[in-house]
Formats: C-alpha cells, structure tokens, sequence
C-alpha cells in the first residue's frame, strides 16, 4: 500500500507541476483552464477572426483599385500596376497577421526584428533578381520602349515582344526569341527606331563626270519624290557631295514614315538607278589602268584597261 500511495503522490506531484508551469504570457496552465480565461482566449480568438477576415478583404480591394489604375489610362502599363497592386495586398496582409499575434498577447517587436534580418539576407542573395526588377519597373514606368517597338539593345536588333518585371523579350530579325535581363535593357543604350513617328532615309548616288548634273539631280528628285512614301516636309537635300575619283556623288536625304524606313530605302536604290539608265545619265563604275612594260626593257608599255566590278 505504501508503494502504491508513493507512486500516486509522484504522479500528483508532476501533474501539479505541469499545470501551475507558466506556458503563455506569465500564465499556467491551470489559470488558463479557468472559466475566466477560457472566456478571454474565446474573445481573442474572435477578435483575430475578425481582424483576419477585415485584413484579407481590404488587401484585396486595395490591391484591385491599384491593378485597375492602369487599365484605366491607355498611357499607363498595366503590367506596373499590378506588380504595385500585388505589394500592397502583401504590405497589409503582413500588418494583419501582427495585429493578430498582438490579439493573442504576442510579443512582435522581436519578430519584425527577425523579419527584417530575414529581408536583408534574401535581399543580399537575390541582389541580381531585385535588379532586374527595380530595372523592369524603371523600364515600364519610363518607358523608353514598348511592346512592338523595332529596337537596338547592345547587340540584339529586333522587335520588342514583352517586357516583365525581370526581362525583355525581342525577337531578333531572324524570328529567334532572345530574353534580356532588364538590368542589361536599362543599363544600356537602346536605340529605339520605332521612338519617333518619321525618320530620315539618306543615299548617294554617283554619275559620271560627263553627265548632266542639273538632268542627274532633276531625275532623282523626281523619282523619289514621286513615291507616295516620301514626304515633301521637312524638305529634302539633294546636293551634289563629293567628287570621286570617277564619279559625281549626290547626296540624298529625304523623311519618311518610321514603318516604311528600310523597305522605303531598299526601294529608292533600285528605282532611282533604273531611272538614270533610262535617262541615258552614266553611272560610272572604278576602273583600272595596268601598263606591262615590254621584253625590251626599252620603256616601250602595252597598256591595257580593267573593269572592276
């Protein structure tokens, strides 16, 4: 009977520990099992309830007004605003979930202390990714190029398809799909050719010196500007520009459409030569004189004279 008596009380000595042992905010467990407490950790569970539900509604309508704005305003990106939108539910679901922890009697100030350290340590190994980011939020506020844009980023030429947060997307001239790192679109020059509505075609043209410059320079004024492409403002330059060693070079710039740049300029080449070779114009082509000294060594040459093509 003694055994038995000493091995209850050792039992009820360790249940009396357990439950007069401080587990939650200088409380112990029985103090928790009282009516009293059961009731107040009723009230604070409710009361997180409600701060949880409260939280999610409001990170969700903020986060939608602010994805809104820029389908709103044609001159916006909505892709920016969503990526904002989307940082904000975060931010306020972030702030919902401490006002819960401070419900219960959480302390937080240590836990936001953690959180920050977490931040920076996952900042510091994504410091790639977070510049291509803050580059890809850059890139869309400022916009110095847009979906359908024909570009020049270091040395990839093509038409811009995508810009997301972390890269550009350019399918170059041969329809290869080429993905930039933003970090490398903002931290470069970029050529735009698309960036403004007309650009300026330039040529020259050579005709021999025996041609009539006044006829030459009348022909290709004429051919080009009979092109519906060609604008007649600002107004075009078509001087003579340098005298070659067989030709007479004129210089040609005149304005264009930017979508109508490079087939425009292919086009003027070919019109404008088949314009002179029916006006009769010469256009001269480099030749060579080569003199072979004859077997005599008398000085007496054959002289005879190449075309180079």
């Amino acid at each position: 009977m003694e055994e038995v008596e000493t091995v209850a009380n050792t039992v009820w000595d360790q249940i009396t520990g357990v439950l007069t042992m401080e587990i939650y905010n200088g409380k112990s467990l029985a103090d928790l099992l009282t009516l009293e407490a059961l009731l107040s950790l009723l009230g604070s569970a409710v009361g997180a309830a409600l701060i949880l539900i409260l939280g999610f509604i409001i990170s969700g309508v903020v986060s939608r007004r602010i994805s809104k704005i820029g389908s709103m305003h044609a001159s916006l990106d909505d892709t920016l605003f969503v990526f904002f939108g989307n940082i904000a539910r975060y931010i306020i679901l972030g702030f919902t979930a401490l006002f819960v922890l401070n419900t219960f009697g959480v302390q937080t100030t240590s836990i936001v202390a953690v959180i920050g350290a977490a931040g920076l340590a996952i900042g510091l190994a994504l410091q790639g990714t977070l510049s291509n980011v803050a580059a890809g939020v850059m890139l869309i506020l400022f916009r110095p190029l847009k979906n359908g844009d024909f570009v020049q980023v270091n040395d990839v030429v093509g038409t811009v398809k995508e810009i997301t947060l972390n890269y550009t997307e350019i399918a170059d001239l041969g329809n290869v799909k080429v993905v930039v790192p933003n970090s490398e679109v903002w931290g470069n020059t970029i050529k735009n050719y698309s960036g403004y509505k007309t650009r300026r075609a330039e040529w020259e043209f050579g005709v021999g010196y025996g041609a009539n410059l006044a006829q030459a320079e009348q022909v290709i004024r004429d051919t080009i500007m009979s092109d519906p492409r060609s604008h007649s403002e600002p107004e075009p330059f078509i001087q003579v520009n340098n005298l070659n060693a067989s030709s007479v070079d004129f210089l040609v710039r005149v304005w264009c459409a930017s979508s109508d740049y490079f087939q425009y300029q292919a086009d003027m080449k070919r019109k404008v030569k088949e314009a002179l070779d029916a006006a009769g114009v010469d256009i001269p082509f480099p030749t060579r004189t080569v003199f072979v000294q004859g077997e005599g060594g008398d000085g007496d040459a054959d002289s005879a004279t190449l075309a180079a093509q």
